[in-house]
């Protein structure tokens, strides 16, 4: 690591606001309307608002929906500089628990298996963990996931927003930070506070592996499949009775098992049904739908609109219903429009000493939705590994250069002028 900055110094500093970070459950809910989703989520938030006040930014604010704004001032004579971003979420997946998270640290990691109490890091499974024999890795004690998604995002934009307090010589324009709840559910942006940024580019710390930039993601929509079936007592049921629940996992079963997430990869799409609830009267499927391009798309949503159709015809006397909800774009048409942001952000991760890479994600981001709102904001690495799962992981070496990156592109934006 060339470690131009120094921010070596902080690796410990940034361990220890990572470790207090992970251990606050922040788990969001789909099923809860409120913002945020879920109250444990506040308990962060308000130690970041306390922090950053604590830190000196100045414009410090947790608003009334669980989402921080705060303004790392211009260093004296840099005003005019365009204002940049930093953003990252607060809330944890419900994919797995993220209570009571009981991180460890894995200091010199030997290249072997890591045991936990209910999970298994072997090279053999997960081959990048031998590319870091000798680091720190951080795990959770394998009964819930860590949180690196997206705790560590969180804790390096915390560290570099220190770091350049305290370093006076490194100069920066105007920097904006934003801390967001419920981007696990796809409500990240939903009350998103677009009318207080002054941000021509950001940049979200959401990402994965080392050295990753991804500056494209999924077409992603939802889909409520409602299903109304016709009720008669079952002892006289015969040719009287449509039951949902049936049509319900019959609209599940007709969907290609070719294009669904366990079966594709790279840039291919996919259909995904996340949950089925019914009785015989009522029933429901929450599908969701992904794919990079927007005429595939477009063929997906057709294809789900002529099941529903053809399922009323197979069972007369039935209603199947779709609702769609749009919830990101491809964020590559809209960051491909300020060429500036890349190139920068390109560089800074070369002055960490990470090999930059770019990838898409399959998947989404707050950032993907600012970018649609017409901020671009492509997505860096975190360092961690293995998201929504009690083998989760992360790499301290890799966060200090994610920390080194956002110094980096605070510095650039200031240099390049």
């Amino acid at each position: 690591m060339q470690d131009i900055y120094g921010i070596k110094n902080e690796e410990e500093k940034l361990l220890e606001r990572f470790l207090r970070y992970v251990r606050i459950e922040t788990t969001s809910s789909s099923e809860s309307s409120s913002t945020p989703s879920t109250a444990c989520q506040w308990d962060l938030l308000k130690l970041l608002e306390k922090e950053l006040i604590e830190t000196g930014l100045s414009e410090v604010e947790l608003d009334g929906n669980g989402y921080i704004r705060a303004l790392l001032p211009p260093s004296p004579g840099y005003g005019n500089v365009p204002v940049i971003g930093f953003l990252a979420h607060a809330d944890t997946a419900s994919d797995v628990s993220g209570k009571n998270v009981k991180p460890l640290v894995h200091r010199s990691y030997s290249g072997g298996p890591i045991e936990l109490k209910g999970a298994r890091l072997d090279p053999g499974d997960f081959p990048s963990l031998l590319k870091y024999r000798g680091e720190t890795i951080i795990t959770s004690d394998g009964t819930t996931l860590l949180g690196a998604d997206d705790k560590a995002g969180v804790a390096e934009i915390m560290t570099a927003a220190d770091f350049l307090v305290r370093h006076k010589e490194i100069k920066h324009g105007p920097v904006e930070i934003f801390f967001t709840p419920d981007e696990e559910i796809g409500r990240g942006m939903s009350k998103f506070p677009l009318e207080k940024v002054k941000s021509v580019f950001c940049y979200t710390l959401d990402g994965d592996g080392e050295g990753n930039i991804e500056t494209e993601c999924f077409n992603a929509w939802a889909v409520n499949v409602k299903i109304k079936g016709r009720v008669i007592h079952l002892g006289s049921a015969r040719g009287k009775l449509v039951n949902a629940v049936k049509i319900a996992s019959e609209f599940v079963s007709m969907l290609p098992s070719s294009e669904s997430p366990e079966s594709t990869d790279g840039r291919f799409g996919y259909y995904c049904p996340h949950s089925i609830s019914g009785t015989l009267e009522k029933a429901s499927v929450e599908l969701l739908l992904r794919d990079f391009d927007g005429k595939s798309m477009e063929n997906r949503i057709k294809a789900v609109e002529e099941t529903a159709k053809a399922l009323e015809n197979l069972y007369p006397g039935s209603k199947v219903e779709t609702v769609f909800t749009k919830q990101y774009s491809n964020m590559i048409d809209f960051i491909g429009k300020e060429s500036r942001g890349l190139k920068l952000l390109f560089e800074a991760v070369g002055k960490s000493g990470a090999q930059p890479a770019e990838k898409i994600i399959r998947g989404g981001t707050d950032g993907a939705r600012l970018s649609e709102m017409g901020i671009p904001c492509p997505n860096i690495f975190t360092g961690g590994h293995n998201y929504h799962s009690r083998e989760e992981w992360a790499v301290l070496s890799s966060m200090v250069k994610a920390c080194s990156t956002i110094v980096a592109l605070a510095d650039l934006w200031a240099s390049d002028r």
